[in-house]
């Protein structure tokens, strides 16, 4: 089983509700913890994890020989990214715009156009207390997250169990990162922005066809618009954490939940039970 934890925003709470999990099914089950949340990762924060290996994220980009290069602009037309350009007798590479697609290459009529890898990022792995663990880290002022989140998913698959710890919001490294889940755990906070971007992460993951529930983090914080929120959809509320200055002592210090308290590892252990409840009513995600 493959289970998300993501948010609609940062903040939530999404990387103490991720690594608690793993933690609490590690003693009983094959675990993966995968941080696919590449661009700012700080499962290793909390998991500790003695790292073995280290692999460099690359994508093909464009390299063109002048001496082949009619200047057609047939690789400018078909480059959706706007990464390539053709100015008269001059041709012009943007590589951070690439998106390594390789049609410039495939489609230029005169054989002008090879490729060379370009590095976007890091994958590093290894295992902190019995779990499996693997992050990526973008780099820095790369715009491109998705293919280093495509090499962290590679890891984990020999687990029963993986969770992936996604990053915040809607856009495309969330999309890519939830992609192939049995699962989506929503992390919020009853405020109304942690409502409004909940209502938007929710959209997204009904649109891959994923269920989903919800942990709401900091209870007694704001309103109860979240919780009707969440009964009017019909979206199981499947762990509640209250606002406790001992739980944020233990998050500032880099100190997992469970670890910190360990009377938490049972309702960790209930909200698993609850989350393969709901994915065998549905009979399985198939879209792996």
């Amino acid at each position: 089983m493959i289970i998300a934890v993501a948010s609609g925003k940062g903040g939530t709470g999404k990387t103490l509700v991720a690594t608690s999990l793993a933690l609490s099914l590690a003693g009983e089950h094959r675990v993966s913890f995968l941080d696919c949340d590449v661009e700012e990762p700080n499962g290793h924060v909390f998991l500790k994890p003695n790292l073995t290996g280290r692999e460099a994220v690359t994508i093909p980009v464009p390299k063109v020989a002048d001496d082949k290069c009619n200047y057609c602009g047939k690789c400018a037309q078909v480059c959706a990214y706007n990464a390539i350009a053709v100015l008269g007798d001059h041709v012009m590479t943007f590589p951070q715009l690439c998106h390594g697609c390789g049609a410039c290459s495939y489609l230029c009529p005169k054989g002008a156009i090879s490729e060379e890898p370009r590095e976007t990022g890091v994958v590093e792995w290894g295992e902190a207390d019995g779990i499996s663990f693997a992050h990526g880290v973008l780099n820095v002022g790369e715009a491109m997250a998705p293919p280093v989140i495509r090499k962290v998913k590679e890891h984990g698959r020999d687990s029963e169990i993986t969770v992936r710890d996604i990053p915040p919001g809607t856009s495309c490294p969330v999309v890519e990162a939830i992609k192939g889940c049995d699962f989506c755990l929503l992390v919020t906070e009853p405020t109304p922005f942690g409502l409004n971007d909940l209502a938007l992460a929710v959209a997204t993951v009904r649109e891959m066809g994923i269920p989903c529930g919800v942990v709401l983090n900091r209870a007694g914080l704001g309103d109860t618009k979240t919780e009707a929120y969440c009964r009017r959809e019909k979206i199981p509320i499947l762990l509640t954490i209250p606002l406790d200055t001992e739980i944020a002592r233990l998050y500032a210090g880099g100190t997992a939940l469970v670890a910190g308290m360990p009377r938490w590892r049972d309702k960790f252990l209930k909200l698993f039970e609850r989350i393969r409840e709901l994915v065998d009513e549905r009979g399985g995600n198939t879209q792996r």
